[in-house]
Order: structure tokens, then sequence, then C-alpha cells
């Protein structure tokens, strides 16, 4: 399939937008991470149960990422300090456990996985490949650590070494990262440098285009993306 080709934008995007939009957006994020919590809570339990009994160690993955960076998002508490330039406010972001635990770093190590990833569990693959894995990122949503729609939020480490190699990634973090985005529903999973600047492309579109119609959309076009099981491993 032909991917679209989007124009090179500035890395000056800009994002700054009426408090009352953002404020709209927010309340559009509640709503659907707490209708998507509640009509996903027996799936999620059953999930919960599947993955405690086929592999040792603990049902949820909770792992550093790199989020919003108030100093260049225009919004309140822009002046705020850190202890160190992580390139935006770190948050823990939760994902069911796809993983081995058994040589104790499947927890720790900052890491792309790749096709068929001897890490992945059996039921972690599933789980990858219709991204159900992602679900728990609904509490992130809730909290303000996310939006249903954003740009992926990358791991510190990760995040550090793009953002030397790329002069635009990080304007990625001028908005609130996303579960989904329009880089996720037209790309797979990244597995090198290349991969990341094709995706860098949908992601900047998105923030100069965003709004909560075109958020509405990238939901609608989600569910077929994970059925048609395109993009993960």
């Amino acid at each position: 399939m032909t991917l679209p080709q989007f124009r090179s934008l500035p890395w000056t995007v800009r994002v700054e937008s009426p408090e009352w939009r953002d404020g709209a957006r927010r309340v559009l994020n509640v709503v659907i991470a707490s209708l998507g919590l509640l009509l996903a809570f027996v799936p999620m339990l059953v999930i919960a149960l599947l993955i405690k009994l086929t592999s040792r160690g603990p049902v949820l993955f909770a792992q550093q990422r790199v989020g919003l960076d108030r100093r260049a998002a225009g919004h309140a508490g822009g002046n705020w300090r850190r202890h160190a330039d992580h390139g935006g406010l770190t948050f823990t972001m939760y994902k069911f456990r796809t993983m081995h635990m058994d040589d104790g770093r499947s927890g720790t190590r900052e890491v792309w996985a790749t096709p068929d990833d001897p890490r992945v569990t059996n039921i972690g693959r599933v789980l990858r490949k219709l991204r159900l894995d992602e679900l728990p990122q609904l509490w992130n949503v809730l909290v303000g650590d996310m939006n249903i729609v954003g740009p992926r939020p990358e791991q510190p480490t990760i995040f550090a070494a793009l953002r030397e190699q790329i002069k635009e990634y990080s304007v990625r973090q001028r908005v609130l990262p996303g579960i989904t985005g329009w880089a996720q529903v037209n790309r797979a999973y990244d597995s090198s440098v290349d991969d990341v600047r094709e995706k860098l492309n949908y992601d900047l579109e998105y923030i100069r285009q965003r709004s909560a119609l075109e958020d509405l959309k990238i939901m609608f076009r989600t569910p077929a993306v994970m059925l048609g099981r395109r993009g993960g491993w």
C-alpha cells in the first residue's frame, strides 16, 4: 500500500489553542476513557487471568515514558523545572505484560521489541498483534498523563538517542502522548530509526491539524487496525 506523503513541516510547529478547546478535548478524553474501561472491564479481567495462568510475573507492566513538555507546549506551568531534562514530564505508563520475566530483563531494558521476539509470551503475542496490551493505558488517560489520541510516548533512553539523531523529534512532546494516533493507524511498530522518521511525518501532521473531530476520526479507524492485526508484533 502506498503511504500518503506529507509536506515537510518546520520543527517550530506551534500548537497553541484556546483554553476552551483544550478543556473540551480533556472532557472528551475522560468520557471515552471511562466508557472504555467500563466496556473493557470483563475482557481485561479475562486477559489478566490468562496472563497470570500462563507465565510467571505480574499482570501489569509499568514503565517510565516521556510525556508532555510543558516548557514548549504553552501550558500553564511552562516555567516548570526538571532536575533532569528528559524532554518532557516522565510518567509511569501501564500495559498488560506480554514478555517473560525469567531473565529479569524484560521489565528494565529499554529496547524495541522485534517480530518473533523470544521474550514475548504466547498470550503476549496475541495481545500485541491485537494491541490489547494497551488497554490499561485508559487509566493513564483518566489521570491526565495521556490522551486517547496523540504521538506514542517513548522510553527515556530511546527518546534521548532519537532526539540526538532527529532534529524535529522533540516537537512530538508539545502535545500529550496517546494510546493511538495518526502514525499508529498508518504504520507498524518501530524497529529502526528510519521507521521513526516515517512516523514522525504523521505525528507532525497530526499536531498541525489536531482537533476533537480529527481525534474522533482516528479513534474510529483504530479498531479496524486492531482487528486487522496490522502493524503489531
